[in-house]
């Protein structure tokens, strides 16, 4: 329904910061809930962080205290701000719109991020 574009993804430290962007445009209603997932090779798609229903700033409880939601509505972007990378963050990261409490119907390419000790 519409279009996502990550970036921001990438290689760094145990310890590091990285910060994804998602770019919206094409459809997405700038009511729905809008949020990031992960998944690394052979688990699978978690939650990550996003904007759930009613405007609510969720996280999973792995990353509570290092990664941070935001916004630039004139941008149309939403980003997600990771510090204190560990190795278990790497992953595919999927930015992902859709619905308040129906479904995410417009998903992002998914961006790479990889963490080393």
């Amino acid at each position: 329904q519409g279009h996502l574009v990550e970036s921001g993804g990438g290689s760094v430290q145990a310890g590091g910061s990285l910060r994804l962007s998602c770019a919206a445009s094409g459809n997405i209603d700038s009511r729905y809930c809008m949020g990031w997932f992960r998944q690394a090779p052979g688990k699978e798609r978690e939650w990550v962080a996003g904007f759930t229903y009613g405007g609510t700033q969720t996280y999973t409880d792995s990353v509570k205290g290092r990664f941070a939601i935001s916004e630039d509505n004139a941008k149309n972007t939403l980003y997600l701000q990771m510090n204190s990378l560990k190795p278990e963050d790497a992953a595919m990261y999927y930015c992902a719109a859709g619905p308040c409490g129906r479904a995410w119907d417009s998903w992002g390419q998914g961006t790479q991020v990889t963490v080393t000790s």
